[in-house]
């Protein structure tokens, strides 16, 4: 688990294949994240005000 939250984290990989990889559905990872003091939302600054503009 460790190592998909560290991947995901870098974002070497998405939530769906972290969650994958350690066998569990996409909502229970992003869950879990708390416990390793990662946040469910993974953006840098910059992307996220990309989003906003873009929505």
């Amino acid at each position: 688990m460790a190592m998909a939250v560290k991947l995901f984290e870098l974002k070497r990989i998405s939530s769906g294949m972290a969650a994958e990889m350690v066998g569990i559905d996409r909502a229970t990872f992003l869950l879990e994240l708390h416990k390793y003091g990662i946040g469910m939302i993974n953006l840098d600054p910059e992307e996220l005000t990309s989003d906003v503009e873009n929505a």
